[in-house]
């Protein structure tokens, strides 16, 4: 029996760990042009989305991410960059067909406690697989982030800073702790609690999970989400609560032409001109907080939209994050009531 599939967990500012493989385990790179091509690919988009990249690793058949969702979601970022990739892939390698598995894992993780564990596993991946012999070929190696976060390589879509504040204010020092903490992990290999199911990554495996359900201390488990019962929690209700919104909103009626109608009345300005093309600052504030509450409240897709309004899809991406500005700062809501959704 099929288990149906679970939507996709996001949010901005959340923290995902992802892992895509070839179709049958096939190879995805075949050699450094492919992984430079998709590194290049990856370098566009999450510039154009304002996606934060923390760790990263190219295994022939397989990759790790650490992304944290910036303004577009993840799911956009993925599909954009596994099609786009394998259009390319298959035209120079004269194949056909999926390249990658239907569905890549996408877990999202309780930041403060599992944002270093999961840089220092994903940057070890090279090294578990045999790629590098050691940690001193793993500081020099081109297709994953340990050697950018030490200085040896420079990409400028890694967030390197991000990791080394964790380790020490000065980035010498912070370097020679984090090459050190990431030495100490070679010794765990691979780690199931990081890559497998929900709430049993974060009690420490079944025997715990069951040990606490004996004490009746009950927590929620899911396994596209890595974090203790509490975080597990807070996700799931927020994610719900995104979905309510909008089915709440589709059931009244709302659709893009009820959310111009709303602009152009807080804005005391005509409907066409929400709609217009142009750089004055009421149209791009209008225009912003048109792109904001379509993709986040009424769910629209970019590409949608970016048609919609003949703008491309970073320019759609930028106006949801001011449009998200506009409407906090002003306490702008979609609907006209005193319920606030945004």
């Amino acid at each position: 029996m099929h288990m149906p599939r679970k939507s996709r967990i996001d949010a901005p500012g959340a923290l995902h760990h992802i892992i895509a493989r070839g179709i049958e385990k096939n190879k995805i790179f075949k050699d450094d042009f492919d992984r430079n091509n998709f590194l290049y690919r990856l370098d566009r988009i999450l510039k154009e989305t304002g996606t934060v990249c923390y760790a990263w690793a190219l295994i022939p058949n397989h990759f790790h991410f650490l992304l944290k969702t910036g303004t577009a979601p993840i799911a956009t970022v993925m599909r954009r960059l596994l099609t786009g990739y394998a259009i390319s892939y298959n035209r120079r390698h004269r194949r056909h067909g999926h390249l990658f598995q239907n569905r890549y894992k996408s877990i999202l993780c309780q930041e403060n406690s599992y944002l270093l564990e999961l840089v220092r596993y994903i940057h070890l991946n090279p090294l578990r697989a045999g790629i590098v012999e050691d940690l001193k070929a793993l500081d020099k190696f081109p297709f994953a982030g340990h050697s950018v976060v030490m200085g040896k390589r420079k990409n400028n879509w890694q967030d390197v800073n991000g990791v080394l504040r964790l380790f020490d204010t000065k980035t010498s020092l912070a370097r020679r702790r984090y090459r050190s903490y990431v030495q100490k992990g070679i010794a765990q290999g691979k780690r199931t609690d990081l890559t497998g199911g929900g709430l049993i990554r974060s009690v420490g495996g079944w025997s715990n999970v069951k040990a606490m359900q004996k004490a009746k201390v009950y927590q929620k488990g899911d396994e596209r989400i890595l974090g203790d019962g509490d975080f597990v929690d807070q996700v799931l209700k927020a994610a719900q609560e995104e979905l309510d919104t909008k089915y709440s909103l589709q059931a009244k009626g709302f659709d893009l032409d009820r959310v111009v109608q709303r602009i152009s009345h807080l804005l005391g300005i005509k409907p066409e001109e929400v709609w217009a093309k142009g750089k004055y600052p009421l149209t791009v504030r209008a225009r912003s907080l048109l792109c904001y509450w379509a993709v986040r409240e009424l769910g629209m897709r970019m590409a949608e939209l970016s048609r919609k309004l003949r703008l491309s899809q970073p320019a759609i991406s930028l106006s949801v994050k001011r449009g998200e500005e506009i409407a906090k700062q002003n306490q702008y809501s979609l609907l006209d009531d005193h319920k606030l959704i945004n």
